[in-house]
């Protein structure tokens, strides 16, 4: 198999120190001033939006609910209205931002539907492009993605306000 070097990845695979407890919480319940270290585009009332560490596509979203649940049926109504209404701002800002051609919208419920956080509903929010597949992924099993995560945050970031 060949190899494409890239050293600049070497931070998001090399975990300095174990994590207890979720990810997406230790992310929202961190300090606004560290949104931006933790790819946190939005906060609103009852859901929050940030950045995909890793990325299917350029400009991949995840949104989740403010309260650490698993599902759907667990949300209260004012939560559920909340998120779905994060989720419209997300996609237009993805349209303005890079208009893409198509979305795939999916939330995965339980570990063995493919949820890598299964305790913690989000949504994927993942961009796409007439020949945003080729034969990088099927030949070689390497996904390239055309921009930074920084790039990416500061382009959407902007649509989003203070």
């Amino acid at each position: 198999m060949n190899q494409i070097w890239a050293p600049w990845r070497k931070k998001y695979v090399v975990v300095k120190k174990k994590f207890s407890g979720c990810i997406f919480c230790r992310s929202l319940h961190s300090p606004e001033k560290k949104d931006p270290k933790n790819l946190l585009l939005h906060r609103s009332r009852h859901a929050f939006l940030m950045l995909n560490l890793y990325p299917y596509n350029n400009g991949h979203l995840l949104l989740m609910p403010n309260r650490h649940v698993p599902t759907l049926e667990k949300l209260k109504d004012q939560e559920r209205l909340d998120l779905f209404r994060l989720l419209d701002r997300a996609v237009h800002a993805l349209q303005k931002t890079f208009h893409p051609q198509g979305f795939n919208i999916g939330i995965n419920l339980g570990h063995f539907a493919g949820a890598g956080i299964p305790t913690h509903l989000h949504i994927h929010i993942v961009p796409r492009w007439k020949g945003d597949t080729n034969f990088m992924p099927v030949i070689t099993g390497t996904k390239v993605i055309s921009d930074s995560l920084r790039g990416v945050y500061k382009a959407l970031r902007r649509h989003f306000g203070k």
